[in-house]
């Protein structure tokens, strides 16, 4: 499978999700199962169009078509330096059709575990480090007042 001329690594990359966003970066995680870890990400350095579910999975990149560069370099006052297209599953029905222009796209390869719970730096053991650098710790914690049972 390639990206913007970019082959990525020997793996399974079916379960894809946007783990960050922002003006600086898009960040892709993805892997066969998202749920304790993830051993791929792309990172869309600088992105000026994203439009991709947070989630989806099995994607088919694909080199954008001459109508979608047209059109996001009019919309933009210049074609972007990457432009990557792809079709993926979201859920629903069809394959979603994505789109997502950057500066630069940068592919890293290397397992990274995944917090299943939200941390809590007030409270030890709830999924934020007691100290920096330690693991996190015990059973998570409500975030409130129990919910009524009535």
């Amino acid at each position: 499978m390639e990206i913007a001329g970019h082959r990525l690594p020997e793996g399974s990359w079916w379960d894809w999700e946007v783990t960050g966003w922002d003006a600086g970066a898009l960040r892709l995680a993805a892997d066969h199962d998202l749920t304790y870890h993830h051993a791929l990400e792309v990172v869309f350095v600088a992105p000026a169009l994203v439009s991709c579910p947070l989630a989806f999975q099995d994607p088919v990149f694909r080199a954008p078509t001459a109508d979608e560069a047209e059109r996001l370099a009019r919309s933009l006052g210049e074609r972007p330096p990457v432009l990557v297209a792809f079709e993926a599953d979201a859920g629903g029905s069809e394959p979603v059709s994505c789109l997502i222009a950057a500066e630069r796209v940068e592919i890293r390869h290397g397992q990274v575990p995944r917090s299943t719970r939200p941390a809590d730096p007030r409270t030890p053991g709830s999924g934020a480090p007691d100290t920096p650098g330690a693991p996190a710790g015990g059973p998570p914690r409500w975030p409130g007042v129990p919910l009524s049972t009535d």
